[in-house]
């Protein structure tokens, strides 16, 4: 499963909710549990969660860390 499937799950689950300000780690934890990856967990590779209040496409080129 990549980053950007992720993302564009959380996104979509947060606009749901009204893109509530300051829950990203909220939904990316819920967008990986829907898609059988576990709760809020992340990976060794990934540092953050940044990208919600941005439509998805706006930042698939985005690196992940600086």
């Amino acid at each position: 499963m990549s980053e950007e499937q992720i993302r564009t799950l959380a996104f979509h689950l947060w606009e749901q909710d009204g893109s509530p300000d300051g829950r990203a780690d909220e939904y990316w934890g819920k967008a990986r549990q829907q898609l059988g990856l576990g709760g809020a967990a992340q990976d060794e590779t990934e540092t953050e969660t940044a990208g919600f209040g941005e439509e998805p496409e706006a930042t698939s080129g985005r690196p992940l860390a600086e």
